[in-house]
């Protein structure tokens, strides 16, 4: 029975509300659109200028808001509306990459927020000077991976560094990684055997909050190379159980990447998220641009940006990927 399984009927209740959401709002849409033909309609038989003015720009307020919907229709694939997890990783550069690496954790945290979405930090590694070396984070809210899947890959950084003192221009990378978290219903052939489990102690700021035993751990899938980590919690048994989820979610989205690139739906994943393709660049002097180098997306605020306003970005990397071509060529 349904019911007796409390998550999968709380899951199929989600799936339901949200198919009822899309199915409303787009009877709402043609409601309001048919009601603009008939006021323009009016308008024009009784040569009433500011009626006409007036509908005219309501439908440009209500195609704003069917842009702003058309993206829930990219987000089809089979672990979109699931939480998702969020690796970054500094490059080679030290101090600098890892400066970037603090500002990309920042970026996502405020995008996240913005979205009423919740964050959890699961582990972080400290940069020696600045910044952090890596982090991996958990967003939790309805189409999280969806939105930020096409986030993964190299994200380029140039600026005048505060750190040298002559006041050069500098380069720096990070990478970024996204994998949907799975649920227990989804099957992914892993057994202890295929793992390397190694314990360790936490790192952090310093102070109280920093474990003094080994409860932080990592695990390595021997075959693949893959490796996750956890130190979110005090308990070895607790951090163990989340970073075998992570694996889990890590081995079930390289399995999603494999459908993918057999039916051609995006390029093959191995150069979308190598070191040796960049994404997106962020140029804050000598002028001021981000550009995302895949859908040629560009916008000339860069604060506003690394303070969460990607949505832009999101939305054109998501229609490039599921129809190859720009979100407003779609139609």
């Amino acid at each position: 029975m349904l019911w007796n399984d409390a998550q999968k009927a709380q899951d199929m209740m989600r799936e339901r509300q949200n198919l009822e959401d899309s199915v409303n709002s787009t009877q709402l849409f043609t409601q309001k659109l048919e009601d603009c033909i008939e006021l323009i309609a009016m308008g024009e038989e009784e040569n009433d200028v500011g009626i006409i003015a007036e509908t005219e720009n309501t439908i440009r307020q209500l195609k704003s808001e069917i842009d702003k919907r058309q993206i829930e229709m990219l987000l089809s694939g089979e672990a979109d509306s699931n939480d998702t997890y969020l690796e970054i990783h500094a490059g080679a550069g030290g101090t600098e990459s890892q400066d970037w690496a603090s500002m990309l954790l920042r970026m996502y945290t405020r995008w996240a927020e913005q979205h009423k979405m919740k964050v959890e930090v699961l582990e972080i590694h400290d940069g020696e000077e600045a910044g952090i070396k890596s982090a991996t984070i958990l967003v939790k809210g309805h189409n999280a991976y969806g939105l930020l899947k096409t986030e993964s890959g190299v994200h380029r950084l140039v600026r005048i560094s505060p750190y040298d003192s002559n006041a050069r221009r500098h380069t720096s990378f990070a990478s970024i990684w996204v994998y949907p978290v799975v649920d227990e219903n989804i099957e992914v052939d892993l057994s202890e055997a295929d793992v390397r489990i190694d314990t360790y102690r936490a790192s952090g700021a310093g102070g109280q909050h920093v474990n003094t035993t080994d409860s932080a751990v990592r695990i390595t899938h021997i075959k693949t190379g893959i490796v996750v980590q956890c130190q979110t919690e005090r308990s070895q048994h607790k951090n163990r159980a989340t970073a075998w989820s992570m694996l889990r979610a890590r081995l079930y989205e390289e399995e999603l990447k494999k459908r993918e690139e057999e039916t051609n739906a995006v390029e093959a994943s191995k150069t979308e998220i190598g070191w040796g393709y960049q994404i997106r660049s962020y140029v804050l002097q000598p002028y001021q641009l981000v550009k995302d180098l895949r859908t040629g997306v560009e916008n000339t605020d860069p604060q506003t940006v690394l303070n969460g306003d990607l949505d832009t970005f999101i939305e054109a990397a998501l229609a490039q990927r599921v129809h190859g071509k720009k979100l407003n060529d779609i139609n």
